[in-house]
């Protein structure tokens, strides 16, 4: 199996009211590869932004079935990641990545 580079871990920043809210905390929120494994996603995040991280959660949000124009749909999985971070750390990923 072949390792994943930074940028292929990390694929985008979350960017929502309750993702807003969890800064406040010193959390982050990315969407990540599903392949990713919370060792994997601490490293990125840290080689990325310069900064150190306490701890990763991650979850995976299940695709869910929509209808658009009478034709039934489905939406993929999505691996989502809430890294925290040492106290005196943050990210403004406005303008990071």
């Amino acid at each position: 199996m072949q390792k994943l580079k930074a940028y292929d871990i990390i694929r985008s920043p979350v960017i929502t009211e309750k993702a807003t809210l969890l800064s406040e905390a010193n959390q982050v929120v990315f969407n990540v590869a599903g392949t990713a494994t919370k060792p994997d996603i601490k490293q990125a995040v840290e080689a990325l932004f310069d900064v150190k991280v306490k701890a990763v959660n991650t979850f995976v949000r299940k695709g869910k079935t929509k209808v658009f124009r009478g034709r039934r749909g489905t939406q993929s999985n999505i691996k989502k990641a809430i890294v925290t971070l040492e106290d005196g750390q943050s990210i403004d990923i406005t303008t990071s990545l």
